[in-house]
């Protein structure tokens, strides 16, 4: 059964810095892409960052280009996402997710495309 797990959620001032993680169980990590995906209050969830499986290919959403960066670790099993500049309206909780199936994926901002998902952590972000 895969499992995600998402960490390093918090509160930090406009500017400022934070980096979350996602910590993945139940099949070959190093075999999928992963995606990073928020949802803030009375909003949708809207598509951050993805990044494919072999990790030579990375997505970002034009809100965090620049900003954001995702990264994975196969040795430990997980991805991260580093946030720098920080703004007010970063504030979400922010989901990983992976597919299915292995190896590339056909469209990586479709949230519909991706099969598992972790519980979500908060980041607000106080002007």
């Amino acid at each position: 059964q895969v499992q995600l797990v998402e960490s390093g959620g918090g509160l930090v001032q406009a500017g400022g810095s934070l980096r979350v993680s996602c910590a993945a169980s139940g099949r070959a990590f190093s075999m999928y892409s992963m995606g990073w995906f928020r949802q803030a209050a009375g909003k949708e969830r809207e598509f951050v960052a993805a990044i494919s499986w072999t990790g030579s290919s990375t997505y970002y959403a034009d809100s965090v280009k620049g900003r954001f960066t995702i990264s994975r670790d196969n040795a430990r099993n997980t991805v991260y996402l580093q946030m720098n500049s920080l703004k007010p309206e970063d504030t979400a909780v922010y989901y990983c997710a992976t597919p299915a199936k292995p190896f590339a994926m056909t469209n990586y901002v479709v949230a519909g495309l991706y099969d598992y998902w972790g519980q979500g952590t908060q980041v607000t972000v106080s002007s």
